[in-house]
């Protein structure tokens, strides 16, 4: 009973040991996915170099490994302001970045994981209350391209020390008082009845000037009209009513004219001798 008790404790022993050789062996690889860099710490101080893509060597229970994104991230933020008119303004930001795939390691070292919160988030709310303040709240709209494109620079320039590169920022949306919002619909509305009344006189000028333009052109054809006429084109003119009024007649005298009647002077009327 003793023996089988030692040879069972024995193939657990094995069983054990072969486990855990198993353990150190794989422990001492890792890999490092597509988009991520890897973060080699020994006794939890960084190499320096981060590791690209692939199948790594690590030493086991000595060396650890920190993956860090380097595709492009997303980081949308509400910050609250005020315009140069001091208009409260709320400003809607997306920001779209990247790590720099050459120095994870460096920001890791110096800043950590949580990049995002420490160096992203307040550059922008920074940077975004420093630009809004420079411009109207109308300005803000007006100008809308070029307050993006001076956001975006100086968030580029913020964040490229600590190895953080910008692809794009976009203003999603700016939010104001209710008072500045009623405003602008007023002004915005007595702008299109301006345009409106400027585009009604512009086509009433247009009508009177093709009215006096007919009117103009009858009057230069009547005249054209009376030079041309001349006595005999008259007398022409009645000799050809003459001619049709005679094409036209039946051959029938009429009975009457002005009043007194027409005498048949047909032979019948008279007796025959």
């Amino acid at each position: 009973m003793d023996k089988v008790n030692v040879n069972v404790g024995n193939k657990l022993r094995l069983i054990g040991f072969i486990v855990i050789v198993v353990i150190i062996f794989f422990g001492c690889f890792y890999t490092v996915s597509a988009g991520y860099r890897g973060v080699l710490l020994t006794f939890g101080k960084p190499s320096a170099m981060s590791m690209g893509e692939g199948l790594h060597f690590k030493a086991p229970l000595v060396q650890t490994v920190v993956k860090m994104e380097v595709r492009t991230q997303k980081v949308e933020r509400v910050v609250d302001s005020s315009s140069k008119d001091l208009q409260d303004v709320q400003t809607t930001v997306a920001l779209n970045f990247h790590v720099s795939p050459s120095a994870a390691q460096k920001l890791y070292t110096e800043v950590g994981l949580d990049y995002a919160e420490r160096i992203i988030q307040p550059s922008i709310e920074e940077v975004v209350k420093s630009i809004s303040a420079t411009y109207t709240a109308e300005e803000l709209i007006t100008k809308r391209p070029d307050v993006k494109r001076e956001i975006k620079d100086t968030i580029t320039t913020k964040l490229a020390p600590y190895y953080l590169i910008v692809d794009d920022m976009n203003i999603v949306n700016f939010q104001f008082s209710e008072e500045f919002d009623h405003a602008i619909e007023q002004k915005v509305t007595a702008e299109q009845l301006k345009l409106k009344a400027e585009r009604d006189l512009e086509r009433i000028k247009i009508e009177k000037e093709q009215q006096i333009a007919q009117a103009q052109g009858e009057a230069e054809a009547l005249r054209l009209q009376k030079m041309v006429v001349t006595p005999e084109l008259i007398q022409l003119r009645e000799i050809e009513m003459m001619i049709s009024a005679i094409d036209k007649w039946d051959g029938v005298m009429p009975q009457a004219t002005s009043g007194m009647p027409f005498i048949d002077v047909s032979p019948k009327n008279f007796g025959e001798e």
